[in-house]
């Protein structure tokens, strides 16, 4: 499985230097892994698994749009061999395999907008929520800023200030906020992790790629 797609990332980029009340004191600046946060989500799992279940239902049509384009394929190269098929009956079926062929090649591109599409709609919703509890926890605790410790499109992480970056890290108060509780160092729980967080896009749409024009050339 591919990590974070770019829509993905495009979603929450942004959603994390968020300011909040200033103290007194002066600035105290603050960081969240917003990736580790969705990864220790139930519903960032649920949301895995029914990408993959609409993946399925994607490639199923795909695949079956293949496999009658085989049929055709197999259909005419028999009544090529044969010598008895006519020219305009030749004509035709190669039209109906090259409009075939385009037919596969705009499903793939089809599928994978609708992937990408379903993605952002499911994952609105649960990126709302953890910038709310961002911004409560946040302002609990007297930060005035917070940035993503989150690698961005070049590698780098997108964080200016930390005085402390283990201290300064919010994420697993974000998470208790929500009423995740991490598992003990050491141990491992179903749908959580305190590794690498897994990726909630889901592989994308594939199977044999469509073919190639197999028509013979006019003569």
């Amino acid at each position: 499985m591919k990590r974070l797609s770019l829509i993905f990332l495009g979603l929450f980029s942004a959603l994390f230097i968020q300011s909040v009340s200033a103290q007194t004191s002066g600035l105290k600046i603050g960081s969240a892994n917003v990736e580790f946060i969705l990864s220790n989500l139930p519903e960032t799992k649920q949301i895995e698994n029914d990408l993959k279940t609409y993946e399925k239902q994607l490639n199923t049509q795909l695949e079956s749009k293949y496999a009658e384009y085989q049929r055709k394929l197999e259909e005419y190269q028999k009544g090529v061999s044969s010598g008895l098929m006519p020219d305009a009956v030749k004509a035709d079926k190669e039209k109906e395999l090259l409009a075939m062929q385009q037919s596969i090649q705009d499903f793939e591109k089809s599928a994978q907008d609708d992937m990408q599409r379903k993605q952002m709609t499911m994952l609105e919703p649960v990126l709302e929520k953890v910038q709310a509890s961002i911004d409560k926890v946040a302002a609990a605790n007297g930060y005035t800023y917070i940035f993503s410790t989150h690698a961005d499109f070049g590698g780098s992480a997108i964080i200016l200030y930390s005085r402390n970056k283990d201290q300064d890290d919010i994420s697993t108060l974000v998470l208790k906020d929500m009423g995740v509780t991490l598992p003990a160092p050491g141990t491992t729980t179903t749908g959580a992790t305190t590794g690498t967080p897994h990726s909630t896009t889901a592989t994308p749409v594939t199977t044999t790629p469509a073919p190639k024009a197999t028509t013979p050339t006019k003569k």
